[in-house]
């Protein structure tokens, strides 16, 4: 698999979108650019790859190599082998991501725990963090609550912004904001101690 490439900055994202919008309503992940030079002698050169490769090869032209080491999601490191048609790193990285997660010795999530999200920088929006309450509501479920954030956004821009990872009744609360956000990003407290420590700074 490719080394991480921090994949919010809006400029990449901008002409990635832009290269797979050249096919309207293509699926990315089955697209493929060709760039052919034809020579006199009926030879040609040829490049190919995915939209997001060209894409990073333009925005390393205009403004250097995107930012590495910056840590994906499960779910987006799966995406990223997907789009580069990679089934086994896809796999690994679900697979992987699962067992860490149900292999932990803190794990399943308890009623109390308190779980922290913390976002990175992204473009124009500022870094937050949302925290979460678990909560037993019987019959083997529990729900997710948010209890507060810091987000800098509006009222009127909070809608689907914040909150996302809230559940009324889930057998595994964590599992969604595990794999979207990544366990990078979280830090999960039990009885006042932290029993998970994500690695976001």
């Amino acid at each position: 698999m490719r080394p991480n490439v921090r994949r919010t900055d809006p400029r990449l994202q901008a002409i990635t979108e832009t290269i797979e919008r050249l096919i309207p309503g293509a699926a990315p992940a089955n697209m493929t650019v060709y760039v052919i030079e034809q020579l006199a002698d009926d030879h040609q050169n040829e490049w190919s790859g995915p939209p997001d490769g060209l894409a990073e090869k333009i925005f390393t032209a205009l403004y250097g190599r995107p930012e590495t080491g910056v840590e994906l999601s499960p779910l987006a490191q799966a995406e990223e082998a997907k789009r580069h048609r990679d089934l086994g790193t896809e796999v690994a990285v679900l697979n992987g991501a699962h067992a860490a997660l149900t292999k932990a010795d803190w794990y399943p999530a308890r009623s109390g725990d308190l779980v922290h999200i913390h976002y990175e920088q992204a473009g124009d929006f500022a870094a937050f963090g949302e925290t979460y309450l678990i909560d037993d509501v019987g019959g083997g479920l529990f729900s997710m609550q948010l209890l507060a954030h810091n987000s800098p956004l509006m009222p009127d821009e909070l809608e689907g912004s914040i909150g996302c990872f809230a559940a009324e009744a889930a057998d595994d609360p964590l599992y969604e904001a595990w794999f979207e956000a990544g366990p990078h990003r979280l830090t999960i407290i039990r009885d006042g101690r932290p029993v998970h420590m994500g690695s976001a700074r």
